[in-house]
């Protein structure tokens, strides 16, 4: 990435990012395991998207959830059900008792603000964490939490909202030559954590060239629009540690935890997972400190500004200093001043202040003070 200097267009539509309203918490004086959806309505209708595969065929179609359990019946090899739209508390709560899922569970899908997290249960395994997009560096960071739990075969996923990182996931679905086919439910869950987390090195990469036209703009630009854009970054930073941080204690924790849930095929896989989000990880802490230079950068930029306009401003004043002595002494009107009666006096104090004020331009030049 080549960083090249913004004009006021990049300005602003770096001040696009706004700070997210948090959201209100509704479950304050409720008991454990009270089912309250904590985020946004983002659909009118909740989406019920299901796909079933095995080696030979593959199946697709949006459903509505009294077809669930018609279709559970077909006993696919693998059964994927994308659930869209958390705001519908009561058909969670129905999909809650389809699948056996813990009220505890279902609580921590419809939190949509919580930490990430992976926890293993005696009948299935939960695991909670942020997908975040950026298309380009000028676009904000956007976040969403999806949850997934892994059962028998069976794998549900809970977004908020449309609009995922897993095209590339099912694209790979639909060829058969691909070897997802051929490998069981929690190969799936590992590719669409693949996919999530792959997603967060383009981020960092539009992140990356965002602070780089930040430290040009630092560079050039130090004005009031530029500082409200570091302080903005600087947010968005803070935020996307949140977010990026606990991946490794989530991941983490399928090798530990989760051997009875993953199989021994699938296990390598989440190791090089690991080690990715150790990756991403680091990545995102050289950025966060760059951020942090680049405010640093920004006002030693706005000091040195600052410096050469009082040199400037004291050197003018030098100038004018010598002047205004001259004009005080012959501003002072005493009778014995023999100049004040020379016929070209005047030309001649004003001949004096020229090659006074040459005299000093030629001194400062000369020590290089302009």
């Amino acid at each position: 990435m080549s960083p090249q200097t913004p004009n006021l267009k990049s300005v602003q539509k770096l001040l696009k990012p706004k700070r997210k309203k948090r959201r209100k918490t509704h479950k304050i004086g409720l008991p454990p395991a009270a089912l309250v959806f904590t985020g946004d309505k983002k659909l009118e209708t909740v989406l019920i998207n299901l796909i079933t595969y095995d080696e030979i065929a593959i199946y697709e179609e949006s459903i509505h959830l009294d077809q669930l359990e018609e279709h559970l019946k077909l006993k696919k090899k693998v059964i994927w059900i994308d659930i869209i739209g958390l705001h519908d508390v009561e058909l969670l709560e129905k999909v809650g008792l389809l699948f056996g899922i813990h009220k505890l569970t279902l609580e921590d899908i419809l939190s949509v603000e919580q930490r990430p997290k992976m926890e293993v249960f005696d009948n299935y395994l939960f695991a909670a964490l942020k997908m975040i997009q950026c298309t380009t560096p000028e676009s904000p960071i956007d976040d969403e939490q999806i949850s997934f739990i892994l059962k028998d075969g069976i794998l549900l996923t809970f977004q908020e909202k449309r609009g995922d990182v897993f095209e590339f996931v099912r694209s790979r679905l639909t060829d058969q030559k691909r070897t997802i086919r051929q490998r069981k439910a929690d190969y799936l869950l590992y590719a669409l954590l693949d996919a999530v987390i792959d997603n967060y090195f383009t981020v960092m990469e539009n992140v990356g060239e965002r602070i780089e036209n930040l430290e040009s703009l630092a560079m050039t630009a130090p004005g009031n629009e530029t500082l409200n854009a570091l302080y903005l970054q600087r947010r968005e930073m803070m935020d996307l540690r949140r977010s990026v941080y606990p991946l490794r204690e989530v991941i983490g924790s399928f090798d530990k935890y989760a051997d009875d849930k993953i199989s021994p095929e699938t296990r390598p896989f989440i190791r090089d997972l690991y080690e990715n989000t150790i990756q991403v990880i680091e990545t995102m802490e050289v950025f966060r400190d760059m951020s942090s230079g680049v405010l640093d950068l920004y006002m030693n930029s706005l000091s040195n500004r600052m410096n050469n306009i009082m040199k400037v401003l004291t050197i003018i004043s030098t100038i004018f200093i010598p002047l205004s002595f001259i004009a005080g002494v012959y501003g002072m009107n005493f009778d014995n001043m023999p100049e004040l009666h020379w016929k070209y006096g005047y030309f001649y104090v004003i001949g004096g202040m020229a090659l006074a004020i040459m005299g000093m331009l030629f001194y400062f030049r000369k020590k290089d003070w302009l």
